[in-house]
């Protein structure tokens, strides 16, 4: 499907020199002399290569059409995930390179998005937020509460974050799983 270089948007996935890439940035520009341009940083989605691409205003581009299918994650072997269809059952094995850095925070159950083109995964989509156990922080120290301040923090899947100083070692605290950070406790 063709769309206009402006209708682009953050996390679109799009076919560009015969790869699928999805956009990770976008920037549009009227300079004073010349035609109007969208920058867009690209990521490939196979290799993870980073483009930096420059579009005509008036340029049309393909938008590639992704399938989704909620899938719930079962177990890891080796690199390979084990996801099954929630509707049909059917279990469907990936490398966990399509997570990226994110594979740290897959949890046993956990629902998930897959998505394919053509029939082969591209891509999977985590929950924005999961629960996770702190397992090692610092002690509050008296009279420090007071500022709005953040504490370091180890979480059970071994990411590093800040944390309020209220948060205790074994307290379940809501992070999300963009960037690893604090959201609230978890209740």
């Amino acid at each position: 499907m063709k769309i206009n270089a402006n209708s682009v948007r953050v996390g679109n996935v799009i076919e560009h020199q015969g790869k699928l890439w999805r956009v990770a940035k976008t920037q549009h520009t009227m300079p004073g002399k010349g035609g109007a341009f969208v920058q867009m940083e690209l990521k490939e989605m196979m290799s993870g290569t980073k483009l930096n691409e420059r579009f005509r205003s008036s340029e049309d581009i393909e938008k590639a059409h992704l399938d989704q299918r909620d899938m719930q994650f079962l177990y890891r072997e080796g690199e390979m995930l084990t996801l099954m269809d929630t509707e049909s059952y059917e279990q469907t094995q990936v490398n966990e390179e399509l997570l990226g850095d994110q594979v740290v925070y897959l949890q046993d159950g956990m629902m998930l998005m897959l998505e394919s083109h053509e029939g082969k995964p591209v891509g999977i989509e985590l929950p924005e937020q999961v629960v996770l156990e702190i397992t090692e922080t610092e002690a509050v120290v008296k009279g420090q509460t007071a500022a709005n301040s953040y504490k370091p923090a180890v979480l059970e899947n071994g990411v590093r974050t800040s944390v309020p100083p209220f948060i205790e070692t074994g307290e379940k605290v809501v992070v999300k799983t963009a960037d690893g950070s604090y959201v609230e406790r978890a209740k």
